[in-house]
């Protein structure tokens, strides 16, 4: 969970992450809670040619686009698929990526397929049950606003085998990993330099049957003002406001319509 940033135009480079989007039951309830807790507008249009009935929402934030919304269709509600936030990976090739995955244990959920002229996406289980998609652009780079107030910030996996996912994640992105010191086991996913994400082991004693999954953080200017204010308007908290030293303040929540996603109010390099 690094600062906030303010970036006019974030470089989404292979193996880091370029996008978040919510499948949702109600998507006119999800808009309403989101619009209000973090100031989203949305625009919305078909999904694709093939299906005009279904309206994907671009979501907004000071112009830019920074995420998608869309209410599930019939198949995947029928395969018991709850609401969720999808985190997206960049690749510079989605065949490629997706074969590479599926050589290290994933499973492809959906195979490689256009999204019209904007890229080409899969969606994938890793080893360990956690899932997420990867994304090739061609006309749509991903979020416009990285790192910023109501945007996504951090991206992170909850995995009950820690060892197996990072085997798979280094061996399918390259990334590079940093563990962090302390009582609670904690690993750092690297892009190069730059920190693209978290892992960390489900401990369900402590936390509860949590299924391994990835994490959408987003960056707020008081966590626990944005908490109440969750709650107010129909979310439940998961996780209660608590301080990570030198990182931030964070929380954890579930939208009105069920779908789960962390708050951060990150630490400035004046604090």
């Amino acid at each position: 969970m690094t600062e906030t940033r303010m970036q006019e135009s974030p470089q989404h480079k292979p193996g880091s992450f370029c996008w978040v989007e919510l499948g949702t039951t109600n998507a006119s309830a999800a808009k309403s809670f989101y619009k209000e807790l973090f100031g989203w507008e949305y625009d919305d249009s078909p999904a694709s040619p093939e299906m005009p009935d279904m309206i994907y929402s671009m979501i907004k934030l000071r112009g830019r686009d920074v995420g998608g919304l869309y209410s599930m269709p019939s198949d995947m509600l029928a395969q018991g698929v709850p609401p969720h936030w999808l985190s997206y990976i960049a690749v510079a090739n989605a065949d490629e990526a997706a074969a590479q995955a599926k050589a290290a244990g994933a499973t492809l959920m959906k195979e490689p397929f256009d999204v019209m002229d904007a890229g080409r996406m899969s969606v994938i289980q890793d080893p360990t049950g956690a899932t997420f998609a990867i994304w090739q652009t061609i006309n749509h780079p991903g979020t416009g606003i990285d790192r910023e107030l109501g945007a996504s910030c951090w991206n992170e996996l909850g995995t009950n085998d820690t060892q197996k996912a990072q085997d798979f994640y280094t061996t399918v992105f390259g990334w590079g990993t940093e563990k962090m010191p302390g009582p609670f086991e904690y690993t750092i996913f690297k892009a190069g330099d730059e920190s693209v994400g978290g892992m960390y082991k489900i401990v369900p004693e402590i936390m509860g049957p949590i299924p391994p999954n990835w994490m959408v953080y987003f960056a707020v200017a008081d966590c626990d003002a944005t908490l109440q204010k969750a709650t107010e308007l129909g979310g439940r908290v998961l996780a209660p406001a608590d301080d990570i030293p030198d990182i931030g303040r964070f929380a954890i929540l579930m939208d009105p319509t069920n779908a789960a996603f962390a708050i951060i109010k990150p630490v400035t390099p004046e604090e």
